[in-house]
């Protein structure tokens, strides 16, 4: 299956609108997963779109710009990696770790040149300043948006319209001589979620919420194993039973985060007792002389 003109061209626009809406709109479409999503209907496979898209996700959980640092781009590689994944019947895992993550962190180079060239139109707002031309002001303002967005746009468009021989020879040789690197490639893509939560670990302060942490992981684990045995054993009555009205299902993904809410807002509602009662009496400190707030 070739990738069609239409495909390469929404989502080349695509590429180009995510890091804006990044920036400043906050749409949530620039997350890795709507990028999945968005580019498996483009590609008519959403299935392979939610899982190189859901993994992505999971990979950059713990990974910040902080104080405006370049991050490796998760977004394109994770359109680029569905689009080939799909177009050329790629093992999704083994797009993550062959395609999406190199793209990933090759795209830090021209997030890098953005920035550099954006520059350009900041020292042209600062000269219409000192004229107080406020229409040059905005003007230059929205202009600014080009370098970031073309940084995205052009890329991924080069890879789409020329880059599916390459691809399709490098799938080639995994899947043939190489076999072992293509294997070894799919288990590092199936491993590269776990490492996302290890780092958002980190960061966090599960120190002080371990309680929470033991908690809600037991309780997905027994409600999981619960259902799957619900589901199962649902399946193979219904199967004798051709009259049996009930449906048996596994367990929604909405009832773990309805899970993880309830134990965030017991946790919040504590914190927000214990600091009251230090507002009331400022002169009380933890017993530990641990940081309250976060461990970092």
């Amino acid at each position: 299956m070739s990738i069609q003109w239409w495909q390469i061209l929404l989502l080349s626009l695509y590429a180009g609108y995510q890091i804006l809406d990044e920036l400043q709109i906050y749409s949530s479409m620039s997350a890795p997963v709507f990028a999945g999503l968005f580019t498996g209907l483009v590609m008519g496979d959403l299935q392979a779109g939610l899982i190189i898209g859901g993994s992505m996700q999971l990979t950059v959980l713990g990974v910040g710009t902080f104080g405006g640092a370049s991050r490796i781009d998760a977004n394109s590689g994770t359109i680029l990696a569905t689009a080939f994944s799909i177009s050329l019947g790629m093992n999704p895992e083994q797009a993550i770790a062959a395609i999406a993550v190199p793209v990933a962190s090759l795209m830090i180079q021209l997030d890098i040149l953005a920035r550099f060239a954006n520059t350009y139109f900041a020292h042209r707002i600062d000269q219409h300043v000192e004229t107080m031309n406020y229409k040059a002001i905005e003007r230059n303002y929205l202009l600014g948006a080009l370098p970031w967005s073309l940084s995205r746009l052009i890329p991924v468009f080069l890879a789409l319209a020329f880059g599916g021989v390459l691809v399709e020879n490098v799938v080639a040789v995994l899947n043939g001589d190489l076999k072992w690197l293509g294997d070894g490639l799919s288990v590092a893509g199936a491993v590269l979620p776990a490492v996302g939560f290890a780092i958002l670990l980190r960061y966090l302060p599960v120190k002080k919420h371990f309680p929470y942490l033991i908690l809600g992981f037991t309780i997905t684990a027994l409600l999981a194993t619960l259902f799957s045995n619900v589901q199962l054993l649902g399946t193979s009555v219904a199967s004798v039973v051709k009259d049996l009205p009930a449906t048996f299902n596994s367990l929604p993904m909405l009832a773990v985060a309805m899970i993880g809410f309830s134990l965030a807002a017991i946790s919040y509602k504590n914190n927000q007792r214990t600091e009251n009662q230090q507002v009331a009496s400022p002169h009380t400190t933890s017993e530990e002389g641990e940081i309250e707030d976060d461990e970092i």
